[in-house]
């Protein structure tokens, strides 16, 4: 491995909204950023080296020889190339075995099975006789995702019965598929753990994540566990991390069943979960990447508030930026807007309220956030 220098320029494939809540602890710090990426992305608002590309071969090498280390804020990338410039001795942090990991959940289950993480029940299958077989001794209904590619519930079905289960078999012709049980899910948990090359980790605590139509809306810190439950899983945290020699930001979706904290997916880069760092702990989750993508010391993770609540700003309608004022009208409350065209749907932004307790900080965040979609002020 190449050593890193004390001042490294990081190189950072993507130019949205995690690239752009990077650049700000960037500047903090002192660390120079190129994106690879358009110059109409968000963060290419703030940083100023921007090579207009592709996240291909002749993107990444670009990118490469513009600066000391790479890392990235999204999957979508070449990752033939990424090992190639490792080979070729270019850090490249998150490294490309880590991010073919964290790109595929059946690998993320063949591999962490290997290291006593607990996962649900799975199997895969590419025609309906295996998701048959499946349900013949699981039941139904089952979820039946893509095992490369989705998010906030894009590449996830719900299967009820067996017709159900066709018309998904029919709409991916032919590619496989994960099968796991519809859980009877008593709420879903996410542990964000920074590692350095040589094996440092921070990991904070463990927060509540709330879906809603299969899309993260709201994160709650703390989680609302027992002490018990919040170690079970900041290990289960730390066991990723290892398995996969993370280095960056690694997020840990969980579940919680019946007591029992089990593994749903993972994402080798800063996260939704993590937005909450900002205000609510001591070290951002994006300065802790950047630290670790650059090999310094990382920050502490513990809270600085008693409670913090993110809320995601979510499209409808009307743009968020033409109700800022409402927003912001709302007390302890932080908005942060992407600078995205509204539609729909999409993430437009995040609003995250801090306070003596998580009930006032949800309520507050809560009303924020519709004021600035353009809800009746309450």
């Amino acid at each position: 491995m190449a050593d890193t220098p004390r001042r490294p320029t990081i190189g950072v494939v993507g130019g949205g909204q995690l690239a752009w809540m990077m650049a700000p602890a960037a500047a903090r710090l002192g660390l120079p950023l190129v994106l690879l990426a358009s110059p109409d992305d968000a963060a290419a608002a703030l940083v100023p080296d921007v090579i207009d590309g592709r996240p291909d071969a002749d993107g990444l090498r670009a990118l490469a020889a513009a600066c000391d280390v790479l890392t990235v804020e999204h999957e979508l990338v070449d990752l033939d190339t990424m090992e190639a410039l490792e080979a070729e001795g270019h850090p490249v942090r998150p490294s490309a075995a880590t991010l073919r990991v964290a790109n595929d959940k059946i690998r993320q289950r063949e591999l962490l099975a290997e290291h006593g993480v607990p996962v649900a029940p799975w199997t895969v299958a590419a025609d309906l006789a295996g998701i048959e077989a499946f349900a013949d001794e699981h039941g139904w209904p089952l979820v039946l995702k893509r095992p490369r590619g989705g998010y906030d519930g894009r590449g996830v079905w719900i299967a009820d019965d067996v017709d159900a289960a066709r018309a998904v078999v029919d709409e991916v012709a032919g590619e496989d598929l994960l099968v796991e049980p519809k859980l009877p899910i008593d709420l879903e948990l996410a542990v964000l753990v920074a590692r350095r090359p040589g094996g440092e980790l921070a990991i904070y605590p463990a927060v509540e994540t709330v879906q809603v139509e299969a899309m993260c809306r709201e994160v709650v810190l703390p989680a609302p566990v027992t002490n018990e439950l919040a170690s079970r899983a900041e290990e289960i945290g730390q066991r990723v991390a290892e398995a996969i020699g993370s280095v960056g930001m690694l997020a840990i979706e969980l579940f919680v069943v019946d007591g029992e904290v089990l593994l749903n997916e993972l994402a080798a880069r800063p996260h939704n979960a993590g937005h909450v760092t900002i205000e609510g702990s001591v070290t951002s989750q994006f300065e802790n990447h950047l630290r670790a993508v650059a090999d310094l010391p990382l920050g502490a993770t513990r809270r600085r508030v008693a409670a913090a609540v993110m809320v995601n700003v979510v499209g409808e309608e009307d743009d968020p930026r033409d109700h800022l004022a409402a927003g912001l009208d709302v007390d302890d409350v932080s908005v942060h807007l992407y600078g995205k065209a509204a539609r729909p749907g999409r993430k437009l932004g995040h609003v995250t309220a801090t306070g003596p307790d998580v009930a006032g900080a949800r309520q507050r965040a809560t009303l924020a956030a519709r004021r600035l979609t353009g809800g009746t002020p309450a």
